[in-house]
């Protein structure tokens, strides 16, 4: 199933992600890092969600209080209530 979360606080402007079973199929971070972001989300399919979010949650970046990568453990934890 497919899920649009609107992060807050960075330079991304939407994430998408395919989950089925708990498993991530696809996830495409719109804006933020290209690179960098493309990166992880190719490293995070496959990844069960529970592990994905006890990775990534908590991580800042720079002065800020959060980070894409804590965005992607946001919107993971906000499926997670959805399912």
């Amino acid at each position: 199933m497919e899920y649009r979360y609107k992060p807050q606080g960075v330079c991304s402007s939407e994430i998408i992600i395919n989950v089925e079973h708990n498993i991530i199929k696809d996830i495409k971070v719109i804006n933020g890092c290209d690179g960098n972001l493309k990166g992880i989300s190719k490293l995070l399919i496959g990844m069960n969600i529970d592990d994905v979010i006890s990775k990534l949650k908590g991580i800042k970046c720079g002065f800020k209080s959060t980070s894409c990568p804590d965005q992607i453990a946001r919107a993971l934890e906000e499926i997670k209530r959805a399912m």
